[in-house]
């Protein structure tokens, strides 16, 4: 990986940084890995970066450790900008619609704050 960041990641509020700290220390160097991906690599591989589907731009971060998964919602602002909202264990196939909604709710309080500035 190169050092030079393509993109910048940016933490919406305390959610990202709530889920993160409920990690344990593996799988919050998985984490710190993956976020150095995102942000340095041009092509981020679709198994820890993935569009969701039927969503307004929403994509995940996805980390496995072991038989764990994790997810942690983003979409882009301006372009090269990665915002982290909520995260969550996925012990489901499927990602739960609940969860999808909450980054849904997020990433409009986001864009209502930013363009009342």
């Amino acid at each position: 990986m190169g050092e030079r960041n393509i993109r910048d990641i940016f933490y919406y509020k305390d959610y990202y940084l709530d889920f993160f700290n409920t990690l344990n220390e593996e799988v919050k160097r998985k984490f710190n890995w993956t976020l150095k991906l995102i942000a340095t690599v041009e092509r981020i591989p679709v198994k820890y970066f993935k569009y969701i589907k039927n969503s307004t731009g929403l994509y995940e971060i996805r980390v496995e450790v072991g038989s764990n998964i994790f997810r942690v919602f983003s979409f882009f602002d301006k372009g090269k900008l990665v915002i982290l909202i909520n995260g969550f264990q996925k012990k489901t196939k499927k990602t739960p619609r609940k969860e999808i909604e909450i980054a849904e709710k997020l990433k409009k309080q986001y864009y209502d704050e930013k363009d009342n500035k």
